[in-house]
């Protein structure tokens, strides 16, 4: 069995949490950001079925054409305060991904994504890194909106 961790990221986005939910929520808004960069995530490569023990799909294409997969379960659903999916393991509990959205009361809203049961690979330098560009990709995607 691997050893598994916890990971935090926190990141100030310049909208409020209903917006922020719906994109994180809504496949016509992960296509445009959800992944690191040098991946794309095509609309038909997302399922959303948002309710609690609905599935939540993504399949990233990176740039030599190989696809990834990541298929979780919605745990709670809480618009626009929180959101928790669980991806299946391997051995036994798998990930569970945390989203809080806290408006910060002046058109600004602080998103923390907070992961446990976090296998090695997924806390390693590089795989934090592409997570970090898949937060500026989504900054990005909300200045266009």
């Amino acid at each position: 069995m691997s050893e598994t961790g916890e990971l935090t990221f926190s990141r100030i986005h310049r909208a409020g949490p209903d917006l922020l939910f719906d994109c994180m929520t809504q496949p016509e808004h992960l296509t445009h950001f959800w992944g690191p960069t040098g991946t794309t995530t095509p609309l038909d490569g997302i399922v959303v079925e948002l309710r609690p023990g609905g599935r939540f799909e993504t399949t990233m294409v990176g740039a030599d054409g190989r696809s990834y997969t990541m298929r979780a379960v919605y745990a709670e659903i809480d618009r626009p305060h929180r959101l928790v999916w669980i991806e299946a393991g391997r051995e036994g509990t798998g990930m569970r991904t945390e989203v809080t959205f806290h408006d910060l009361g002046d058109g600004r809203t602080e998103v923390v994504t907070h992961q446990t049961n976090v296998p090695e690979a997924y806390r390693r330098a590089e795989a934090r890194a592409g997570f970090a560009t898949s937060l500026d990709r989504f900054d990005a995607y909300l200045a266009t909106l």
